[in-house]
């Protein structure tokens, strides 16, 4: 078996608009495909993350809320590669997204941080030598 790399990750959002706006324009995901699918009343954007990786957001309507504390089983969030962790907080900072304080990951003794998507899904920024996930 050859699982080579993550093609794409899926989320559930409650707000298609606000989190079209969060992920496209202050993130600045690329948009590969977007649809509205009426049977089941509901948003897919396609969003590309790079060359091999994509974020599919889906929208239905009225999705139950996301356990966060305790923490449920599943998704506990998701991890961008960054080169440089300063420069990508202060450009999160610049369009209005906060981020925790910047810490080292005690096990890989890399940069790490945290923010949150409009439905408060932790993101967390990663500083790695060449800004691509090994």
């Amino acid at each position: 078996m050859n699982l080579s790399a993550i093609h794409h990750v899926a989320i559930i959002v409650s707000d298609y608009e606000a989190s079209r706006d969060f992920y496209v324009t202050k993130l600045g995901l690329e948009v590969i495909r977007e649809n509205y699918r009426p049977q089941k009343q509901d948003w897919k954007l396609d969003l590309r993350i790079n060359e091999t990786t994509e974020l599919e957001v889906f929208a239905p309507k009225n999705p139950p809320a996301r356990p966060s504390y305790p923490e449920a089983c599943g998704l506990r969030h998701l991890a961008f590669a960054v080169q440089d962790i300063e420069q990508t907080v202060a450009d999160l900072l610049a369009r209005g997204i906060d981020c925790e304080p910047i810490r080292t990951d005690e096990f890989t003794g890399e940069k790490m941080t945290f923010f949150f998507d409009p439905d408060r899904l932790p993101l967390e920024l990663h500083e790695t030598s060449t800004g691509n996930i090994a």
